[in-house]
C-alpha cells in the first residue's frame, strides 16, 4: 500500500513517517508532499491508498485538497494528522470526506487504533 503524507513541514513529515513506522506501519510505501497543491497532483500521480494530510498549508490547505480531489471523484481515502483543532474543522473534514482526525501530539497507539483498520 501506498501512504502520502502532505505537510509543509519537512520535520513533522518526518514525525508521522517514524510514528507510522512505530505503529508498524512503515513496510508501505511512504511518499510526501509539502503543500496542498502538491498532495493533490501526487494523488491523481502516485495513486496512493491513503492521505495523511495537514490542514494549514501554503499554496493549497488540506481541507480545500480534499474538496478538489472529491470535486475531480477522487475518493482517495483521506484524513488529517493535524494541530489545530475545532468542532468547525471537525465537522468541514466529516463534510468533505475525511476518515480521521488525529491531532498532534499523536502517539503510535493512536495510529494503529485510527489505521489498522483502514489499513488492514
Amino acid at each position: 500500500m501506498k501512504i502520502l503524507i502532505a505537510d509543509d513541514s519537512r520535520v513533522m513529515r518526518q514525525i508521522v513517517i517514524r510514528t507510522l513506522r512505530q505503529a508498524g506501519f512503515g513496510d508501505h510505501d511512504l511518499i510526501e508532499a509539502a503543500n496542498g497543491r502538491e498532495a493533490v497532483e501526487m494523488t491523481k500521480s502516485e495513486n496512493p491508498d491513503l492521505v495523511l494530510s495537514d490542514w494549514n498549508m501554503p499554496e493549497m490547505s488540506g481541507i480545500e485538497a480534499l474538496r478538489q480531489l472529491r470535486a475531480a471523484g477522487n475518493d482517495v481515502k483521506f484524513g488529517f494528522v493535524t494541530s489545530e483543532s475545532t468542532d468547525e474543522m471537525k465537522e468541514q473534514a466529516e463534510a468533505a470526506g475525511a476518515l480521521f482526525f488525529i491531532v498532534k501530539p499523536f502517539s503510535a497507539e493512536r495510529f494503529d487504533e485510527v489505521f489498522a483498520p483502514i489499513l488492514g
